[in-house]
């Protein structure tokens, strides 16, 4: 069998992203659909002070309707002011030093491209979570892009011959496992668990960036998060 999740590109998201990364033999990155300003494509949430606050990628003025792919980075985007941020609400924990490094890296990649920046985050904390499945950016295969929501999604379980779909628990409303089942595709949702542990003493504020998980657990309970601490329904 073979295994398919795709996804919209996020910077530096939730543990759930990567757990469902992890859960596929194959991972297809969306650069050809539609930005969207409300969304959580080039912004996150991280611990400041006990609570959360928003971190984002400032973007260059454009048109509403290019694609994310056609999406740029504003020239005024202060990366030292991020990093500053993040190194002074995490220098205490416990795994600092191993993970901004990485952090450090993701910030000052040179490419202004948005997509192409965020897709860089995510192969980047691939590696750093030991994380080895192929990722394919959408627009590479050679489909019919102007498909709608689920009958795209079927063309490209049918293209790289995937047998099992993974989506997040959110597409529940979006796709039913009877269609899917009658290409002779297995549809199956993924729910993450919660997911608790200590930071810095205060109370616990749930579904931070993935920064915020590496930087508060070791390795060894991050490996067990991505591999077990979810179902697949």
């Amino acid at each position: 069998m073979k295994s398919l999740a795709i996804m919209q590109p996020y910077f530096l998201p939730y543990v759930g992203y990567f757990q469902l990364i992890n859960a596929a033999d194959l991972f297809i990155v969306y650069d050809n659909i539609k930005y969207t300003k409300k969304g959580w494509i080039n912004r996150n949430r991280f611990l400041l002070n006990g609570k959360d606050a928003v971190f984002s990628i400032p973007l260059r003025k454009d048109t509403d309707s290019l694609d994310i792919r056609d999406r740029e980075i504003s020239a005024d985007f202060r990366k030292s002011k991020l990093l500053n941020q993040i190194r002074e609400a995490y220098r205490r924990s416990p795994h600092f030093e191993r993970t901004f490094p990485l952090v450090e890296r993701i910030v000052l990649e040179k490419e202004t491209n948005l997509f192409k920046f965020i897709l860089n985050s995510i192969k980047e904390t691939c590696e750093s979570l030991a994380i080895s499945t192929e990722i394919v950016v959408s627009s590479s295969l050679r489909i019919d892009h102007s498909l709608p929501g689920e009958a795209k999604v079927l063309a490209l379980c049918k293209h790289v011959r995937a047998d099992v779909y993974i989506n997040a628990i959110g597409g529940q409303d979006l796709y039913s496992k009877e269609d899917f089942g009658a290409h002779g595709i297995d549809l199956k949702f993924l729910r993450t668990k919660a997911f608790e542990y200590e930071q810095l003493g205060g109370k616990f504020v749930p579904w931070l960036s993935i920064i915020d998980v590496m930087m508060f657990n070791s390795p060894d309970a991050i490996r067990e998060c991505l591999e077990s601490n979810y179902e697949l329904i």
